[in-house]
């Protein structure tokens, strides 16, 4: 089986990485995608639009036209994935990352968790509708594995 898997949420550690390599080791038949991860270039993604009227160097219209930009990516990635793995770091907020478990939620796309322990109570509602929680991206790789059976 072939699965096609969305890799989203923090973008501070080499967890996407880790996954990819995990499932290369074990020969499995998977396609991976994500957003982009490079944090200025995620940030500029609007940049070359407007007519430079709304201060869009910065502030508000800067990030309200990047996030567009950048959703266009998104959804259409999430809308052609068979599963999302969605990571919360520890040390910061990803936001970003929540409101993809919300639109996997609202288009029955199945999704797993992956973060510690100590930040269960904040994404309580996440959790709740993911299809799995792991801790480790060993335990996302087994995963992966058993699904690919």
């Amino acid at each position: 089986m072939k699965l096609n898997v969305y890799l989203s949420g923090e973008i501070h550690t080499d967890w996407r990485v880790q996954i990819i390599q995990g499932c290369q080791d074990a020969d499995l038949n998977i396609e991976f995608s994500s957003a982009i991860t490079d944090h200025e270039e995620s940030d500029s993604a609007g940049d070359m639009l407007g007519d430079g009227q709304l201060d869009e160097k910065q502030g508000f219209w800067r990030d309200h036209k990047s996030a567009k930009v950048n959703a266009i990516r998104t959804k259409t990635l999430i809308a052609a994935c068979d599963i999302a793995i969605i990571r919360f770091g520890d040390k910061y907020k990803q936001w970003n990352a929540a409101f993809d478990a919300g639109y996997c939620a609202a288009l029955n796309k199945p999704y797993i968790t992956l973060h510690s322990s100590d930040i269960i109570h904040p994404l309580k509602e996440v959790d709740a509708a993911a299809h799995a929680w792991a801790t480790s991206v060993d335990q996302v790789v087994a995963s992966l594995k058993y699904l690919c059976k």
